[in-house]
């Protein structure tokens, strides 16, 4: 399906209502669906690159600063909790002043939060700076899900939103790795110099290569009380939360797997940091390879079908994980293969439930898009300390992936049939 037109952001429309426009809008071409797929991808790779590239220095920073692993965990709830708030912020502000503006100052946060955790003398410097960047790498996230949204109908941006998680998992396939080639060469702080490169590299593409997708008038007011009616327009959408909560749980246990991994696959099962990297990698190709299956899959199915069926699969497997996990068998290979078989069925789940929750709030799709994605991190948020609280094994992984697939599956099962009925897609 093709894609609306872009209006220019030096277009100005009626916005006042009168009548006489002051200026005839610049239309422009549709950038093509690849093109934008590759943006985008990178955009949302700012996130992951900033969660995953310091994962194998967790338990470097731990020993140098004198902490428990669980101390050390909070800087990446600290980041979760950031990209968790930034989606709040950004969403509506994107959804007010374009798309563009947001999102380049956001990245100009991450990059300035990147140098402060360069220099971070502590782990309350650290802490804070971590947040800070992940306020910057939601704007990222937020306004190329928003960009999804504006461009194409469901089922398209079903399938658009499978090729930038392929896209976007060239991000947890590198990032240990790059980490770790850092680690080899210097200290844990050096991770956040490269981070502050790859921040300045992913905005100069999107200064470059990204138009506006949102029309002036298309635009929302920018004052607190139409922000907080459009949150509470979109929130009295029951069905729209459910489907957020289902995604955000389908997330849960991702974020399990990365809060525990270095733990346990390093100090449980004595992986060195490359190894800990390619092992990290196989993972994340599981996920990125049924995204892509997903393609295929919904040339013939229903997302919302598809993600029921992972999720079913994703229990199963979580269920096994952990009779392997609490009877203490199977060795390395009893914990890789039930946590890769879930997240290949979450690769399922992730990019259908958000295609279907946005697809019945176009009109606010920043806002929808913020509500989504702070749900995703905020839930991380609380699920990296909660593995580190239950001790950082197997065990904890296993019953924290599972219990976020199962509820995510009665959630699913509850709500029945979550089509965009009723909610018309309206396009300049």
């Amino acid at each position: 399906m093709a894609a609306s037109p872009l209006v220019d952001l030096t277009a100005v429309g009626d916005a006042t209502g009168s009548g006489v426009p002051a200026e005839a809008p610049e239309v422009r071409p549709a950038p093509s669906r690849t093109r934008m797929i590759v943006v985008l991808g990178l955009l949302v790779a700012l996130g992951p690159l900033t969660i995953d590239m310091y994962l194998p220095a967790l338990p470097r920073i731990a020993s140098e600063l004198g902490l428990s692993s669980s101390i050390a965990q909070l800087t990446l709830t600290g980041t979760l909790g950031g990209l968790a708030l930034g989606q709040l912020i950004v969403g509506p502000l994107s959804d007010a002043l374009g798309r563009r503006r947001p999102l380049i100052a956001g990245i100009l946060l991450h990059m300035a939060a990147s140098m402060l955790c360069l220099f971070a003398p502590n782990i309350e410097v650290l802490g804070v700076a971590r947040a800070l960047q992940g306020v910057g790498a939601a704007a990222a996230s937020v306004v190329a899900i928003a960009v999804v949204s504006d461009l194409f109908e469901e089922s398209v941006a079903a399938v658009v939103m499978s090729r930038l998680i392929l896209v976007l998992g060239v991000a947890p396939v590198l990032a240990p790795s790059l980490g770790a080639a850092v680690l080899l060469r210097g200290s844990w702080h050096w991770v956040f110099a490269a981070l502050a490169v790859l921040g300045g590299a992913i905005l100069a593409v999107a200064v470059l290569a990204l138009p506006e997708t949102l029309a002036v008038a298309d635009r929302r007011p920018l004052n607190l009380r139409a922000i907080l009616r459009t949150y509470v327009e979109v929130l009295s959408d029951i069905r729209f939360v459910v489907l957020v909560l289902v995604g955000a749980l389908g997330m849960s246990g991702l974020f399990a797997y990365i809060a525990g991994a270095a733990f346990v696959l390093q100090g449980g099962y004595g992986l060195d940091q490359q190894s800990f990297a390619l092992v990290f990698a196989a993972g994340a190709i599981a996920l990125i390879g049924a995204t892509q299956f997903n393609v295929v899959l919904l040339r013939r199915f229903e997302p919302q079908r598809i993600a029921l069926v992972a999720l079913v699969a994703a229990s199963v497997f979580g269920l096994g994980f952990v009779v392997l996990a609490a009877l203490h068998v199977g060795g390395l290979a009893g914990f890789l293969i039930p946590v890769w078989a879930m997240l290949a069925a979450m690769g399922l789940v992730i990019p259908n439930t958000p295609a279907v929750a946005l697809a019945r709030h176009p009109d606010a799709a920043g806002t929808a898009a913020a509500a989504l994605g702070a749900a995703q991190f905020g839930l991380g948020a609380a699920v990296a300390p909660l593995v580190g609280a239950l001790g950082n094994g197997a065990m904890a992984i296993a019953a924290v992936m599972t219990t976020g697939v199962v509820v995510a599956l009665l959630a699913l099962l509850a709500v029945g049939d979550t089509g965009a009925s009723g909610h018309e897609r309206h396009r300049s």
